[in-house]
């Protein structure tokens, strides 16, 4: 039977299925390096949830910096994430995986930024 004799497709191993080239990747690797802050996921009710914790957090904190919202996954892989929502603090992931609260934020941009 022709069912059981078909192969297997492979499938990449690379973080987006075998769809990023090196220009994708290059880009990926300069939005990260960029200091500032960001929140990576796809613009679920979580990521937006942790980016409005964030903007509270740097408003009591006094800090006039811009949010970017991150929902690239070519984007998102290349800071080694695959569980978002996640914070990225100039250039280094400080949270990923769970909707922090205001005070939480506030404690690990002030650790980064201290």
């Amino acid at each position: 039977m022709g069912l059981f004799s078909k192969k297997k497709e492979e499938t990449k191993s690379c973080c987006c299925g075998g769809n990023c080239t090196p220009e994708t990747m290059a880009q990926a690797e300069v939005a990260k390096a960029a200091a500032g802050v960001k929140v990576l996921g796809t613009g679920c009710a979580k990521c937006n949830a942790l980016e409005n914790a964030v903007r509270a957090a740097l408003t009591e904190l006094g800090m006039d910096t811009t949010i970017d919202h991150v929902t690239d996954f070519t984007q998102i892989a290349a800071y080694g994430v695959m569980t978002t929502p996640a914070l990225v603090v100039d250039g280094k992931v400080v949270s990923y995986g769970k909707v922090l609260k205001k005070e939480e934020a506030k404690e690990l941009i002030q650790k980064v930024r201290g």
